[in-house]
């Protein structure tokens, strides 16, 4: 599997795509300009869009406005008129309602643009934004974080980074080919207490031989109940102000609206979102991944699957899904990981690390990392991880090695990063692998059995169909995105 990408020039691209052009390439430093890092003072404010403003969009929005370090410039939403978008236009761009709810009420707090296309925000007003932060569904992630990026706009992208392999692989490769662009995913946790001290602890021999992990959530999802006998997508009158065919974004496969899958409901639908381990997963496992050094894995098991929908349309309603890591060098073993969703499908604590050496079930969601003689519970998030049994780090605590307690947050992380104050924590170097081993999850809740992976090629060797949906093809009018 082998991309190419570069940075591209909105003005031919509008000339060249079947809709709005073809890409077409420009020297990087010709692209970048200015916007690479900024190319405002330190104290300057960045001008932020957001794309998405609903819901999470807007809790993104008011964080990294809350932080100090942005003015927010544009507001991009497929559903203007929906009642979860009118709290952010009625805060930043002087409509909607500040509270969330029924008429605009109250004075203009703020002055941003509003658009309904990204790529008609990008044509208005490109030279006006140097960051983007995008909360989209899972499947309108990668279109509007490639257009961003070759324009040379920093871009803040949600977990989980794309909704393909494929389309990881493309904005891994774009961001290598463009390193002074600042990028960052959404897994909020890896600004917290859990990274650091995960780093500290891992750079200190602390955290090391680790052999085996159980990565679990268990709390109830959204499909559960209805997944596994749905047998179609639903269909309901279109909501007034509501742009479809833009929700629909490159996906693969369209299907009409319904209140089942807008706007919060997509997560449960294969074609649209990721799932509980790509929604949970990135704020469970990314610093294991990370610090551990894990990489792709080269074998992915499916050893329970419980709910499983008959038409292929919705996740199952619990999973036990097995990776297995190769050796990566001395102090990383090969390693396997157990990740569990469900509500019943709990996973236990080993009783060799309780104190009456029962096994114990697990409190989700969380983690758990097995050495030698010795093991680390964590919860999600920047939860910090402990010692278990309890008397081994009793013994420990006094040598363990210290960490930095006050940090930036990761919305302020990444827009300090956008003035060169710092670097982001989570950038597509990183999180763009990481998200590709939830890529190869999801297919594995998919078709069940084994999938043989190639960390060479990047290819699924014994399931053909499960090989061709790590990189399917967009719908038509959506190929320029992908032809870079």
């Amino acid at each position: 599997m082998t991309f190419s990408t570069n940075p591209t020039s909105r003005r031919s691209f509008i000339k060249k795509s079947a809709i709005f052009g073809g890409l077409s390439i420009l020297p990087a430093h010709m692209v970048l300009g200015r916007n690479a890092s900024s190319g405002r003072a330190p104290s300057d404010l960045i001008r932020l869009a957001a794309v998405g403003i609903g819901h999470k969009g807007l809790a993104s929005i008011k964080m990294a406005y809350g932080s100090g370090h942005c003015d927010i410039v544009a507001l991009c939403d497929v559903d203007l008129k929906g009642a979860h978008t009118q709290e952010a236009l009625g805060l930043f761009a002087g409509t909607g309602n500040p509270s969330g709810k029924g008429e605009a009420r109250g004075e203009a707090r703020g002055k941003a643009k509003i658009f309904t296309d990204f790529r008609k925000m990008f044509d208005a007003m490109a030279d006006d934004i140097d960051a983007v932060l995008i909360s989209t569904p899972d499947h309108a992630h990668f279109a509007c974080t490639m257009l961003a990026m070759s324009l040379g706009k920093h871009v803040y992208t949600e977990k989980p980074l794309t909704h393909t392999f494929g389309q990881a692989e493309r904005l891994i490769q774009m961001a290598a080919n463009n390193p002074k662009l600042v990028t960052q995913m959404g897994n909020q946790g890896f600004s917290g207490a859990n990274y650091f001290q995960f780093k500290a602890w891992a750079e200190a021999g602390i955290v090391r031989d680790i052999t085996r992990i159980t990565a679990h959530m268990n709390k109830e999802r959204r499909w559960h109940g209805w997944g596994a006998t749905v047998a179609k997508y639903p269909q309901e009158p279109m909501p007034d102000g509501l742009d479809w065919n833009q929700w629909i974004d490159s996906a693969s496969n369209e299907h009409p609206f319904s209140k089942s899958l807008h706007p919060q409901e997509w997560r449960s639908w294969y074609d649209y979102g990721s799932g509980c381990f790509g929604d949970w997963g990135p704020h469970i496992f990314d610093s294991c991944h990370h610090f551990l050094k894990l990489g792709l894995p080269e074998k992915v098991t499916a050893v329970f699957r419980d709910g499983v929908n008959a038409r292929d349309l919705v996740y199952p309603q619990a999973t036990t899904i097995k990776f297995e890591f190769p050796e990566r060098g001395p102090g990383f073993p090969a390693c396997t990981v157990d990740w569990f969703d469900g509500v019943d499908n709990v996973p236990k604590l080993d009783g060799k690390f309780t104190s009456d050496g029962k096994d114990k079930p697990l409190n989700s969601p969380g983690k758990v990392l097995y050495g030698k003689d010795i093991a680390f519970q964590g919860g999600s998030h920047g939860s910090p991880l402990r010692i278990v049994p309890r008397q081994k780090y009793i013994d420990m605590r006094a040598t363990l090695p210290k960490f930095p307690q006050k940090n930036s947050d990761h919305y302020t992380n990444f827009l300090l990063a956008c003035k060169g104050e710092e670097e982001s924590r989570s950038p597509f170097g990183i999180s763009g692998p990481l998200t590709q081993v939830f890529n190869l999850g999801v297919l594995c809740q998919r078709f069940g059995g084994a999938l043989e992976f190639d960390r060479e090629t990047k290819r699924i060797t014994n399931n053909p169909a499960a090989n061709a949906l790590l990189d399917p093809p967009p719908r038509k009018g959506w190929e320029s995105y992908y032809q870079v």
